[in-house]
This record gives structure tokens, sequence and C-alpha cells, in this order.
């Protein structure tokens, strides 16, 4: 029987390419993109406060889009292109069609033993560069929008516009670049699956950091900021759950085993950490909490992510239980005890979901990486868990010192980007907007029913320093309005 021409080498079929792990890669790409949008969008405008429902959405919304233009101009390149530093690369456009059509290639992932020879090849999957690109940058993306959790409901939105692509070409790439790109991380045998350091542990201490910068939220929404739609809120949740089957199980950039594995983990961990936070929520509280739920569903999630494709299962249930209890204590407990973490207004708790959870992992990770599994995955063939024995101590070691390599990076490039944007732009809103909220910022409201209490009158809020033509709908919500 003749083979179909669909499966021949052709232009646009070449013989590298295998359309299996083509198809998957960009079905992961698109349900790590739906963990942003929509999945963090409805999350963020659903868990605020409503008066900063609309302004929530619009910053994560914005940085999806604003890092997709940043990466494909520069940013990829800086963090999977060739080496300028040993944690950064060249930054070059990936936009050219001799570029994008060819097969896909991290040019500095290959390995060498001590002796010069080759250890491990370059990391090439079947498919072409424009998949991997695009692959990437929806981690790009959620990367910024999980840190925008950290200063919701106060942030300058102009101030969170330059903020984007500076923290993503300045912090984002180089951990990056050290950690999957080929860097010196890379090479030493550091074990960061899908992003449990690079994603996590950097939004979530860069999300601290801009939260100390920015200042707190008004008073009163510090004392009391309840979920405005709290059903809403569980799709957000769902969709980015979801979709984070393809946020590790893309990662090694083939539909085999250890994609499959990575998935299955990647959920059982997440359900065992759900369930322990909620257990918690009514041992301690006497109620299960569905916001509870929801952070005990992330941090499971979080906590797997720097391991999913080289543990065992059980070692995932492990994971599960650790990653729902120790966030627990840490954001329940530890936090209320802390002046520095009262002192800061980190909004959505992402110093607790994503940095200690995703040190968690990455410290888990280096106890309990399995052998056969790292075989299968890591550049560093004789990689393992401390665990297993043998060298998984030092295993162990290398990703503490990785942790406090991300976590230093992201406090001092954080720090320069907002002190260096405070010079032209104020970080926090003024006054009158924050007591306001998405009417002042934005001139619309999440909500729009006739004659709900809208506050903001253009015509007398003169100090802003707008200028509005007459409105009709000054007395109301502006907008789309329904005449019954």
């Amino acid at each position: 029987m003749a083979t179909p021409t669909a499966y021949l080498p052709s232009p646009v079929s070449p013989d590298w390419l295998n359309k299996g792990d083509n198809s998957w890669q960009m079905i992961s790409a698109t349900l790590v993109g739906l963990q942003s949008m929509p999945g963090l969008v409805i999350l963020y405008a659903s868990i605020v406060k409503k008066k900063w429902a609309v302004n929530s959405a619009f910053m994560a919304l914005y940085a999806f889009a604003a890092v997709l233009i940043c990466w494909v101009l520069v940013a990829y390149r800086m963090a999977f292109g060739d080496k300028l530093l040993p944690f950064w690369g060249k930054g070059a456009p990936a936009l050219g069609q001799k570029f994008l059509i060819r097969r896909a290639k991290v040019p500095e992932s290959l390995h060498f033993y001590k002796n010069g020879t080759v250890e491990s090849l370059a990391e090439e999957p079947f498919f072409p560069m424009a998949s991997l690109v695009y692959f990437q940058f929806t981690f790009a993306a959620i990367t910024l929008i999980l840190l925008a959790g950290s200063v919701l409901g106060r942030m300058n939105i102009k101030a969170w516009m330059a903020f984007v692509p500076l923290w993503l070409i300045f912090s984002y790439t180089v951990g990056a670049f050290s950690l999957w790109g080929g860097g010196f991380l890379y090479h030493w045998g550091v074990i960061d699956y899908s992003g449990g350091y690079v994603i996590h542990l950097s939004s979530g201490i860069a999300g601290f950091t801009a939260a100390y910068w920015v200042g707190p939220r008004v008073k009163s929404d510090r004392e009391r900021f309840p979920p405005n739609n709290v059903l809403l809120m569980l799709a957000g949740a769902g969709l980015l759950w979801m979709g984070w089957s393809g946020f590790n199980g893309g990662a090694p950039y083939a539909a085999n085993m250890i994609s499959s594995i990575a998935v299955l983990n990647t959920n059982i961990c997440a359900a065992t950490s759900l369930l322990v936070w909620t257990s918690l929520d009514v041992a301690f509280f006497g109620k299960p909490s569905v916001i509870g739920a929801v952070q005990g569903m992330m941090t499971g999630l979080v906590c797997i992510t720097p391991g999913a494709g080289v543990v065992q299962s059980w070692a995932a249930i492990v994971m599960g239980i650790l990653s729902g209890s120790i966030p627990w204590v840490s954001m329940m407990i530890l936090h209320k005890k802390s002046s520095l973490l009262q002192k800061v207004d980190d909004t959505l708790g992402v110093f607790h979901t994503h940095a200690v959870a995703g040190l968690l992992g990455g410290l888990l990770t280096g106890l309990l990486a399995e052998p056969s599994l790292c075989r299968l995955m890591l550049p560093v063939t004789n990689s393992r868990g401390a665990f297993y024995g043998g060298d998984g101590a030092m295993q162990f070691l290398k990703q503490l010192v990785a942790a406090l390599f991300v976590i230093a990076w992201n406090l001092v490039s954080t720090t320069i980007i907002l002190l260096s944007i405070q010079l032209f732009i104020p970080l926090r809103m003024p006054e009158e907007e924050l007591e306001i909220g998405d009417d002042a910022v934005h001139g619309e409201e999440a909500y729009a029913l006739w004659g709900d209490g809208e506050k903001y009158d253009p015509t007398r809020h003169g100090s802003l320093n707008i200028s509005h033509s007459p409105s009709p709908y000054v007395n109301g919500a502006r907008g789309v309005t329904i005449n019954l």
C-alpha cells in the first residue's frame, strides 16, 4: 500500500518532522496559553474586590500581549539562543522564516563530560523552531502574570506597562537561559523540569519585591478584600489546573513516556495538595474554604513542576502532602508572626503559593528524582535524588545553590527595574484612584448595572487632570447600557 502523500518528505513536511510531536507541542502551548488567557484573567478578575476586577484582568491581558511581542523581537534568543554570558544568551529577533521553519534546536544544550567528550547531544526536537518559540513564550507570559498577583489593587497601570518588557528581558531570560537554555546551572546538572525555579520561584520572589517597592493597598482594601465572584474564580482555577497538563506534559519536547508520567504526576500532586490544604482549613477553622482549596491546588501544581517527569507517582503524593501543608503553615501562621511579611502587601499571597511552593518542589526534586527517569530526560546522565544514594546528596546541594541564585537575581533585578521606572512614572496609583478603583483608572466597571452607585464623575474630579466631554451616563455605569 502506498504511503499517503501527507507523510512523504516535502518542503512543508521534511524528513525530520514528527507530526505527532509537533501536534502535541502546539496543543501543549495552547493549553499553557489558556492558563493565562483566559484562565488567570478570569481568576484575577474574580478573586479580587469588585472595584478592582477590570484592572486586575487588564494587567494580565496586557502582560500576555506585551510579552509575546518582546519575546519574538529579542527575548527568545536571550533565553534559548547562542551564549553571550554563562547566564545569558545573545538577543536577536525570532521572526524570519529561515529561522522559524528550520528544525528546532537549543544550541547551547550540547553537554560534555569533564574530559571533553560528548555526554548528551544538543536538544533538537522533531518540530520547527516556530513551535518551540511559541511554546516557550507561553511560559514567559504566565510568569509575568503570576508576578502581577502580588501588586493587584494599587500598582500604577502605566508603571506596569513599562515593567513587563523590562523584567522579561533583564530577569526572566537570565533564569531561563541559566537553567534551560544551556547556561551554567543547566550544565552543572540542576534539575528544573518545567519551571519550578524559572517561573514560580522567580515570580514569587519578584512579586514580593515589587509589592515592597510599590507599597500597600489602601487600608480598607487590606482589611477587607472579598472575591467578587467565587464561582467564576473556580472557572479560572479550573482552566489553570487543566492547562498544567500542557505545562508539564510539553516540557520533554515530545509526546513520549516522560510526558505521560509528568501529566499523571501533575494531577496526583495537585489533588493531594488540595485535599491536605482543605483538611487543614477544616481542622483549624472548622470550615472548608473554596479559596483555600484553590490555594492548595496551586501549591500542588507549583511544587510538582520542577520534578514532574523525574519522580515516581508515590513521590508525587508525598510532594502533594508537603505542598498542601508547608505553604499553608507559611501563609496562615508564619505570615501573621513575621513583621516583614506583615509589612509587605502581597495581594494574592504569591510569595507563599509560588516562591515557597517552588522552592519546596525544587528541593524535594533533589531528594526524590528517580535515576532511571533522570536518564531518560536530563543531560547529566548519572543524576539522581539523595533518596537513591550515590551522588544524590550533591544533587540536593545543586538544587539549593540554584535556588539561591534565582532568589538573589530576582531581588536585585526587580529592585533596579522598579527604582528606574520610578524616576519617570509613580509606581503606585494616586490616592483618589485607589479609593474608587476601576471606574477611575479605566472608566469602566466589571458589572454595568444601571444606577449601581458609580462614584467617579469626570466633571467633578478635576484633580486627576483627565479631560472628558460631558457624558449622558454620568449618573450610571458607563459602557453598554440597555434601556428596558
